[in-house]
């Protein structure tokens, strides 16, 4: 008998994982879940925003992925198999505590007759994910795009954050490419209406 205490021993590739999960070994599921807990908690609270939610998504998602491990078909790593898994799990919950939305609009570029932009916008040519690779924007960036209305913040997340491509989004999401297009091009337009004063006010350029 293995007398190492586990925090010590030789965590399994993902590729040792996946036959040991399928094999019902003990020591394989208790590996997944000390691999995966931590990642999966943070990508469901991203989108859910409450711990009691959080926690009953990622519960479900464990029951998902531990009834679907005859399914993966290992074309992908596990590890992305589960992020996807936790995110629709984050989802489901998410529609099911819906509540009314607030227009965006406000928070989009106005035009006057001309169709000029009322207020000239600051020059910046980053996106959210290069701003989000800066330390001290993260945080800030986070904050902002918990402002916009649920179905924005939702596309902002999946594309920008979580890094899921516009057709596995629509997918999630239960709408089309095009919906999604449309609505990640005025959640970012929204997003830098809610940074330029906190970028400005604190010192920091737009990029």
């Amino acid at each position: 008998m293995d007398m190492t205490p586990p925090s010590n021993r030789p965590q399994p590739t993902e590729g040792e994982l996946l036959p040991a999960l399928r094999a019902g070994e003990e020591e394989a599921f208790e590996a997944f879940v000390r691999r995966f807990c931590d990642p999966m908690y943070y990508v469901a609270r991203r989108i859910l925003r409450n711990d009691e939610d959080t926690r009953d998504a990622v519960q479900e998602a464990f029951l998902s992925a531990f009834r679907g491990l005859d399914g993966f078909d290992g074309r992908s790593k596990l590890s992305t198999w589960v992020h996807r898994i936790v995110i629709n799990a984050a989802l489901k919950k998410l529609r099911a505590v819906q509540r009314a939305e607030q227009s965006i609009e406000p928070l989009l570029p106005h035009f006057t007759d001309g169709e000029h932009h009322a207020t000239e916008p600051a020059a910046w040519g980053a996106s959210v994910e290069e701003l989000t690779c800066r330390a001290e924007l993260r945080a800030l960036v986070h904050r902002r795009i918990d402002q916009l209305p649920e179905s924005y913040r939702t596309v902002i997340l999946l594309r920008d954050i979580e890094g899921l491509d516009t057709e596995e989004a629509a997918a999630m999401l239960g709408t089309s490419v095009l919906v999604v297009k449309t609505r990640l091009h005025r959640a970012r337009q929204a997003l830098r209406t809610l940074l330029e004063p906190d970028l400005k006010g604190g010192g920091h350029e737009l990029p």
